[in-house]
């Protein structure tokens, strides 16, 4: 195991001589190459006098795609004082290669250099534990502060205002050029295609995710009839609209569709909404949303919906930025949360007590509703009230594997498409295949995809949205395909803790002007449980305190602690106009019961470890 370089200042917990945190010099950015530079290699010298900002993310990751947004307008504020560079430290075999890696920075609109890092060397060297973690460096080279999770722009935002003066007032702050060299894009019809429907009559409706717009295809599924939206990112209604990345995509029964004034369902993921289409004109309404994310617990604003399907009377929607399912009557414009706690994992039972994890793909089947659980590699089922796991087994497993569905084995599936003989056709997204699965078993059906993420039955073919290649592809369902398997689990560092007694703290600071605010109830929140269950004798379960005593079973030996934090701070003095912010993250920590292991764990929520 690579060895951290340096503790960061967020996990140093000895004060100095002064009184003060030491100030702890930000290690080499370290991996197999750049992105985004022009095929300039970058290092930390060549941004001193700036502001630098990393953001270890992985594409997979719905809330890393969340910070890309949160981090836009920061890049603008302080555009020639700040630079961002993203660290890529993948999470499944497909994400450490490097022409995904590639497809990624283009899918999605990365603006700022990306180190690849494979082996997740500059990972370890900044001891993160978590998918997003946000480290800010000073112009000077020190780190000053460390976040884990999303919602933390304001706090950047905050403290960059607040350094920023100190380093111009020492002449510290250099303002430069931007190392960010813009890819070279392809010119085509379809950019990262995400889902498609079948059109009454003839054609498919494709949401053209790259291209912020929706494209009607002929059934060649090459020749444009139409596009839907003028491609630029946007919220805009009427039959000159905008979108904003769309995904799903769902056909409305025709006397509904009659009813209510359009026929589609779009699942607007990246504006947090959901669209009317109406086919006669191309006139778009927005149905819900308003363009700003949700967040768990808030009953009516969205937070990054992926798919939709007409079910049970409903519009159920796959809303992955919350893992949950909600649904959307389009008689009353309602909506509402309907399975998931919030928590990501996987965990089988009632709808409001289960644990979802990025549900990205939905298909009806008369009493059944399948949905691929994307971050747990997982296909599942709502039945009769209930949610239950086909295939998969957990957040760190997964693999590309046939045969009884215990022992199968998936990689990030995005796309399921319900077929007629009963059985279901699962887009494998990260293994580039299309697999089936019927009467307990799960096969391949055709392997060789880019990245298929939706499809449509086509009397005996698939029409698969191929999205790194950028077009719509049939494949035939007759027949299977023989692959050589594998098996995974995610590989991060694992934590040498001790057995029985361990101390679990979450730090959290609100940034600077904030305060955490308790006058409407508990601000803060951690919910703890663990791979195996055996593996935590006490402090399982859900409480207001960031600190909790647990007891380590040694006899387990190892396994994952399960830490899901939130934590609110509003503006000081709190009063008319004041603004409030939720900071959240989940953590899955590997651990392992040694001989001088650890009695403390501290996992970084928001630590400002500012040195003036």
């Amino acid at each position: 195991m690579i060895r951290p370089l340096v503790r960061v200042a967020a996990d140093v917990t000895t004060p100095s001589s002064t009184g003060r945190r030491p100030r702890v010099r930000a290690p080499e950015l370290r991996g197999r190459g750049w992105l985004n530079t022009g095929g300039r290699e970058l290092a930390l010298g060549d941004l001193r006098g700036r502001f630098l900002l990393l953001d270890f993310w992985s594409f997979c990751c719905v809330n890393c795609l969340h910070v890309l947004d949160e981090l836009r307008p920061l890049e603008e504020k302080y555009a020639g004082e700040l630079v961002v560079v993203g660290v890529h430290s993948p999470k499944f075999v497909h994400e450490a290669d490097a022409d995904a890696l590639a497809a990624a920075v283009q899918r999605y609109d990365v603006g700022h250099p990306v180190l690849d890092d494979p082996d997740l060397v500059t990972w370890q060297a900044y001891t993160a534990r978590a998918w997003p973690t946000l480290v800010l460096v000073d112009p000077e080279g020190y780190v000053v502060a460390q976040y884990a999770g999303e919602g933390h722009a304001h706090a950047v935002d905050a403290l960059v205002s607040e350094l920023r003066a100190v380093h111009l007032a020492r002449g510290t702050l250099q303002p430069g050029d931007s190392p960010y060299v813009a890819p070279h894009v392809e010119a085509g019809d379809l950019r990262f295609p995400a889902k498609a429907i079948a059109l009454p009559g003839k054609g498919f409706l494709v949401a053209d995710a790259g291209h912020h717009s929706l494209v009607e295809l002929e059934p060649d599924l090459e020749t444009v009839v139409r596009r839907i939206g003028d491609g630029s990112r946007g919220l805009v209604d009427g039959t000159t609209a905008r979108f904003n990345e769309p995904n799903g995509l769902c056909l409305l029964p025709g006397d509904l569709a009659a009813e209510v004034g359009y026929d589609v369902v779009v699942a607007d993921t990246v504006n947090h909404a959901l669209r009317g289409l109406r086919l006669a004109d191309g006139e778009v309404t927005t149905l819900a949303g308003n363009g700003i994310q949700g967040v768990p617990g808030d009953r009516t604003a969205l937070s990054s919906p992926w798919d939709v399907v007409w079910w049970q009377d409903r519009v159920w929607v796959a809303m992955a930025g919350v893992h949950q399912l909600w649904t959307f009557d389009p008689r009353t414009w309602e909506v509402a949360a309907v399975a998931g706690t919030g928590n990501e994992g996987l965990l089988d039972g009632p709808l409001p007590t289960t644990w979802l994890a990025q549900p990205s793909g939905l298909a009806a089947a008369g009493d059944r509703l399948w949905l691929a659980d994307s971050e747990t590699s997982s296909l599942r089922c709502v039945e009769g009230g209930e949610v239950r796991t086909a295939v998969g087994t957990g957040l760190f497993d997964f693999g590309f594997r046939d045969g009884p569905a215990g022992d199968a084995l998936l990689q990030h599936p995005l796309g399921v498409t319900a077929l007629p003989d009963g059985s279901v056709a699962v887009c494998d997204t990260y293994n580039g295949a299309v697999r089936r699965y019927a009467d307990g078993r799960l096969t391949t059906v055709a392997t060789g995809l880019a990245e298929p993420s939706g499809a449509v039955l086509d009397g005996g073919h698939l029409v698969v949205v191929e999205s790194a290649a950028h077009r719509l592809t049939r494949v035939p369902l007759a027949g299977e395909v023989a692959v050589t398997g594998f098996a995974h689990s995610t590989q991060r560092p694992v934590t040498e803790i001790t057995g029985g007694e361990l101390e679990l703290v979450v730090s959290f600071d609100p940034p600077p002007g904030h305060k955490v605010d308790d006058r409407f109830g508990a601000p803060t929140q951690l919910v703890v449980s663990a791979t195996p269950a055996a593996l935590l004798g006490e402090g399982e379960g859900r409480g207001t305190e960031l600190t909790r005593r647990l007891r380590i079973d040694a006899a387990v030996g190892e396994g994952v602690l399960h830490v899901a934090a939130r934590a609110a701070s509003c503006d000081a003095p709190a009063g008319e106009g004041a603004a409030c912010h939720l900071h959240r993250q989940d953590w899955g920590i590997p651990v392992r019961v040694a001989p001088g292991g650890s009695r403390r764990l501290v996992l970084p929520l928001s630590d400002n470890g500012v040195h003036t």
